[in-house]
């Protein structure tokens, strides 16, 4: 009996060192958690065939550092077709975001977007789910862009870990995270805004850090409760402004969408606007003759004289770009489009700091904690460690 426990024993342990050695060459230190636990946040009873279900709740599973370095918690908030797994590690079992930011010192919570993940999906309400994620488009989009060259820059691409593509573990990892979710994208940011006030409503002033689709859910949620966002940290979030970009072939490369997305700029549910506007209709758009430089697409900006985001302009807020992301060709507009209305961001592509090879899903990949550590110089710099003093 022994022997086996024994041989099965060192089977385990030749496992996880075949898998697992980057996540122990990643190792710092063991984790002193105080508290750990999870929370719901938003929802609400709606009557339902002589019953009654709940609807627009989140899942936030939070995580209290021994040391508590910093006062405001960040809340980390997964883009589409993902959950809170995005920041808890990676598909090589390395340490994610939330591990890094506990090590320095922060609260961390992690959230499950209405109807994802845990957070329950009533399709009596909610309709039905969008298509499950597509393994190509996974490889086309965050794993494999390299080969696939949809984009000016996705031949930069080289920090995703293994071989991107179904076999390999990593990326079949990868691909067993992914989720369907809720397909209405105005109804998504609707119900992610109402969700994630609650929440802060809940646990005080909190840094929000938003990836891809939840980058729509950040502005909304400042422009609600400006006393309660202390910084926004925005990884390519959501954009460029009003309108999608298809990419097409070289070498026109991008085309805008004829629907339009954002309506209100920057999100598809309405920012409060001086000079207010009572419809997304009053904002009066313009696309940029040309672009700002090769490889980038055109803007649309407001006609000048802009309307200002007011409530917006006093929160710290950072949008980090990769080198070979789809969003490198866009993010300047949505950086752009902010400025114009008054909301001044530090904007960091990470090209530009001597990091390199990064996509999408960047907080996944071989360099992540890397990147983390650029978040967490801003934060340093742009947010006070002492309760009481002015953000």
């Amino acid at each position: 009996m022994l022997a086996q426990v024994v041989a099965v024993t060192l089977a385990i342990s030749g496992f996880l060192c075949a898998q697992s050695e980057p996540a122990r060459l990643n190792h710092v230190a063991p984790l002193s958690i105080a508290r750990e636990g999870y929370v719901f946040a938003g929802g609400k009873y709606s009557p339902l065939d002589g019953r009654q279900a709940m609807s627009g709740q989140l899942y936030a599973e939070f995580q209290i550092p021994s040391k508590m370095v910093h006062p405001y918690p960040i809340v980390m908030i997964h883009g589409g077709g993902q959950t809170g797994t995005n920041f808890t590690g990676t598909p090589n079992g390395r340490d994610g975001w939330a591990q890094f930011f506990l090590r320095q010192g922060y609260a961390v919570y992690v959230i499950d977007q209405p109807g994802r993940g845990r957070a329950a999906y009533p399709s009596e309400i909610y309709g039905p789910l969008s298509p499950a994620p597509n393994p190509e488009t996974v490889r086309q989009r965050f794993t494999s862009i390299e080969r696939y060259k949809l984009w000016p820059q996705a031949h930069l691409h080289t920090q995703w870990p293994g071989d991107g593509k179904p076999g390999d573990s990593i990326f079949d990892q990868f691909v067993a995270s992914q989720v369907p979710g809720l397909p209405d994208f105005t109804r998504q940011q609707m119900l992610n805004r109402d969700a994630i006030v609650s929440l802060l409503d809940k646990i005080g002033p909190a840094i929000l850090l938003t990836h891809s689709q939840s980058g729509a859910f950040g502005w909304p949620v400042a422009d609600a409760r400006p006393d309660l966002v202390k910084a926004i940290i925005a990884v390519e979030p959501s954009g460029p402004p009003f309108f999608d970009i298809q990419n097409v072939d070289a070498p026109e490369w991008f085309r805008y969408s004829t629907m339009m997305t954002r309506a209100w700029g920057v999100t598809a549910v309405p920012l409060v606007y001086s000079p207010p506007a009572a419809n997304a209709s009053d904002l009066e758009i313009v696309q940029q003759d040309k672009a700002d430089g090769p490889d980038l697409s055109k803007c649309w900006m407001q006609k000048e004289p802009a309307r200002q985001l007011e409530k917006l302009q006093k929160t710290p807020i950072l949008i980090v770009t990769s080198e070979a992301s789809y969003h490198a060709a866009y993010d300047h507009c949505t950086v752009k489009y902010l400025e114009q209305a008054g909301v001044h961001t530090t904007w960091i592509k990470l090209s530009e700091i001597g990091i390199h090879g990064n996509g999408h899903m960047m907080m996944l990949e071989k360099n992540n904690l890397e990147i983390a550590a650029v978040l967490s110089r801003w934060l340093a710099k742009s947010v006070p460690t002492k309760v009481g003093n002015k953000s």
